[in-house]
């Protein structure tokens, strides 16, 4: 039980340093909005952000980016719900 609730506040830390570096090196470009609505692999996640950093994005703590991403954002993530329905109504 110990190991299960320290695996979870580790789990937590790592989330949060992602989300802390996602808000320091991603939207400065980009709308959280573009980023959260894409559903990649980690190969895919890390190929873009490779593709960031060619770009001039400067990553502190790429490690915990790219596992928060894929964690929050993994091609195993459901798509997130439309803020409008399909005639633009809002839901």
């Amino acid at each position: 039980m110990k190991l299960l609730l320290i695996f979870a506040l580790v789990s937590a830390a790592f989330a949060a340093d992602g989300k802390q570096e996602e808000q320091r090196s991603c939207i400065a470009c980009h709308s959280l909005r573009l980023i959260h609505s894409q559903r990649l692999s980690r190969a895919a996640w890390n190929k873009e952000l490779d593709k960031m950093v060619n770009w001039g994005t400067k990553i502190q703590d790429r490690a915990a980016l790219l596992d928060y991403l894929v964690a929050n954002y993994g091609d195993d993530k459901p798509l997130p719900q439309p803020d409008h329905s399909a005639d633009g109504s809002k839901r």
